[in-house]
């Protein structure tokens, strides 16, 4: 009995927007929706999606990848990461010959110079 359902499917009340397929995977309903009332089926939430994969994507804060980047573009050769605290990163190099410390801030994406 079972085999002869599998590859049935029924339709109905479509008018209302309500399909019920029974097929190998059970029985399944289907229904329109309305997207101003509801998220729709196979529509995504974009913000949901990107806030746990990457979560440099998102951060808004510097990051010890950020504050070299950006010690680079300043000149400085040679940069390495020397303290990371709760508040501030640390960064030292060479620039121009002489031995240099920048310290950025954590509190924005762009790492702004504090020291």
């Amino acid at each position: 009995m079972a085999t002869a359902l599998a590859g049935i499917s029924f339709s109905g009340a479509s008018a209302q927007g309500v399909d019920i397929q029974i097929g190998p995977g059970g029985v399944t309903v289907d229904r329109d929706c309305n997207p101003r009332y509801e998220r729709c089926r196979g529509e995504r939430d974009w913000r949901r999606d990107r806030r746990h994969d990457d979560d440099d994507f998102r951060r808004s804060e510097c990051t010890t990848d950020r504050a070299l980047m950006k010690a680079s573009r300043m000149g400085i050769r040679r940069a390495r990461v020397v303290d990371v605290g709760r508040r501030s990163i640390e960064v030292r190099g060479i620039r121009r010959g002489d031995r240099v410390e920048v310290s950025f801030s954590r509190r924005d994406r762009s790492c702004p110079i504090i020291g």
